[in-house]
């Protein structure tokens, strides 16, 4: 009995350590400690923020530059959200923009 406590109170430590970090709320720092954002995009993130916040991942893959389909799958694995909500593919190819 005194095992199953144990491993029940390291099962609830280990799933409240790993929080979400909404784009729309999180601080410079906040950004910053999701695995795969660098200065470079926190700056960017943070800059489109000013104008209006994210709608959604659709929202934010266009505003921003470097974020594409991929890459948001990736950082929503690492607890980045839009509205709370997780990046959910489309499954629908990324448009591409054409030449100039």
């Amino acid at each position: 009995m005194k095992k199953l406590v144990i491993a029940a109170l390291f099962s609830l430590l280990a799933a409240t350590g790993f929080a979400a970090v909404d784009v729309n709320k999180a601080s410079e720092a906040d950004l910053d400690s999701v695995r795969g954002i660098g200065p470079s995009t926190t700056s960017k993130i943070l800059e489109q923020r000013k104008a209006a916040p994210f709608k959604s991942w659709g929202d934010l893959i266009e505003r921003v530059p470097g974020i594409g389909d991929k890459r948001a799958a990736k950082l929503s694995q690492e607890g980045l959200t839009v509205n709370g909500d997780a990046f959910k593919p489309t499954g629908a190819p990324a448009e591409t923009k054409p030449k100039q």
